[in-house]
């Protein structure tokens, strides 16, 4: 099994002069999920190499046991400097694809020609296509074969709106990613604030936030297990 993790290479929060970049839980989380499971992972950025992290959410309040794993991980680390170039990568060298968010994906991924060619193809060769928090964005220009929005008429989910307030970055994002899902007609629900929250699909697999990460990996792998957990 080979999964593909796509990072941003953007690192400027909107206008605001502070630095961002992927958010650390939802790379690590995931990454172990599908380590532990026997898969071998190939992370990679627009820009190729090492992708910008969040400084916030390597603060010791977002630190969890597999952050601090994956910190410690000689091998993780040296493979995240090290990510490929997106436009490098072929869908058919890989069962899956995964998203983790940060705020950053919003402004570049959503119109990465290779990305949304990317997500098109995985999913017109049924395989399954994951992302959590504010990656769902990246769906924002994704098209269906017949040039409808993707997540036209699917369940998803993504960062909520109030989520987004309550980090008070909710006029700094170019979109908010619960009303642009909703906008695009996607079924947009979502559980509570913070708590662990995944929707399912068909072949898309959404989740709401950080604590989310795992869980919606974890459904990926099921979805390539034929249903049966990792």
């Amino acid at each position: 099994m080979k999964v593909l993790m796509v990072l941003t290479s953007h690192d400027r929060l909107g206008d605001t002069g502070r630095k961002t970049g992927f958010w650390l839980e939802e790379l690590a989380a995931p990454y172990y999920v599908f380590q532990d499971a026997g898969a071998e992972i190939v992370l990679a950025s627009p820009k190729g190499g090492q992708p910008p992290l969040d400084p916030k959410s390597n603060e010791t309040a977002f630190q969890t046991d597999l952050t601090r794993r994956f910190e410690a991980d000689a091998r993780a680390t040296a493979q995240l400097a090290a990510t490929v170039r997106l436009v490098s990568v072929a869908e058919a060298d890989f069962d899956t694809v995964f998203y983790p968010g940060g705020h950053v994906p919003l402004w570049y991924l959503p119109v990465d020609t290779h990305s949304r060619a990317l997500i098109t193809s995985f999913l017109a060769a049924g395989k399954p296509v994951g992302l959590v928090c504010h990656a769902p964005g990246v769906l924002r220009h994704v098209q269906t074969p017949v040039g409808r929005p993707l997540v036209e008429g699917k369940n998803v989910t993504g960062f909520s709106n109030t989520e987004e307030e309550g980090v008070g970055l909710t006029h700094v994002v170019p979109f908010l990613v619960e009303n642009e899902l909703k906008a695009l007609g996607g079924l947009y629900s979502k559980g509570e604030d913070w708590a662990p929250y995944v929707v399912s699909d068909g072949l898309l697999i959404t989740g709401q936030n950080p604590a989310s990460s795992a869980s919606t990996a974890a459904l990926l792998l099921a979805q390539l297990n034929g249903g049966k957990p990792g």
